[in-house]
């Protein structure tokens, strides 16, 4: 008699699973979506003067800049901070590095397996365009890449106008986190 009703109850019970997953699969995609598009109006309101411009009431961001690398149809909003509840809806602006646009270096980092997967494709001399909260265009060429460990490197940043990409490594690691960081050095091109 138990035999009869357990079957059928352990079958009801793993499609009850199965729909709970693809529903909360299906969530993740619709908020990744709607946090794209609520980036991108706020984007539009930085060009038009507002400095601050949330993505949403509660956001502790906001976009900076526009990364666009044509060569692999990237095109990103790049946000206020580096934390990693920034670095979850895209690349963030470092603070205490020149603003895209600003003299000096400008470090933007992302994740390894999302935003910023497209950094073990990049070759030298290939181009990069940042365009800044005032409208105004770019043009970085990719100068030089580096492995470095997080724990006994610090980073020199110059007053030049240039560009540091950064991500963790290696790309497909398995365990996320990890000392090791991937850097992608850019100059910018005379316009």
């Amino acid at each position: 008699m138990i035999t009869k009703y357990l079957l059928p109850t352990v079958v009801g019970l793993l499609v009850l699973f199965g729909v709970w997953q693809l529903g909360q699969a299906g969530w993740i995609h619709a908020k990744a979506s709607l946090a794209y598009y609520l980036i991108e109006r706020a984007w539009e309101d930085v060009k038009k003067g507002e400095s601050h411009a949330r993505p949403w009431p509660w956001a502790d961001t906001w976009p900076v800049a526009r990364l666009l690398v044509p060569n692999h149809d990237i095109d990103q909003f790049v946000l206020f901070g580096a934390s990693d509840r920034t670095i979850a809806f895209g690349p963030g602006h470092m603070s205490g590095t020149a603003l895209p646009g600003a003299r000096g270096t400008t470090l933007i980092v992302g994740h390894r397996d999302t935003h910023f997967r497209f950094l073990a494709e990049l070759s030298l001399g290939e181009r990069l365009f940042v365009t800044d909260r005032d409208g105004r265009r770019h043009a970085f060429s990719v100068s030089d890449t580096k492995i470095i460990d997080s724990r006994t490197t610090k980073l020199q940043l110059g007053d030049a106008p240039s560009l540091v990409l950064m991500t963790c490594y290696p790309f497909d690691a398995v365990v996320p986190g990890g000392p090791l960081r991937y850097l992608v050095f850019a100059e910018e091109l005379a316009q």
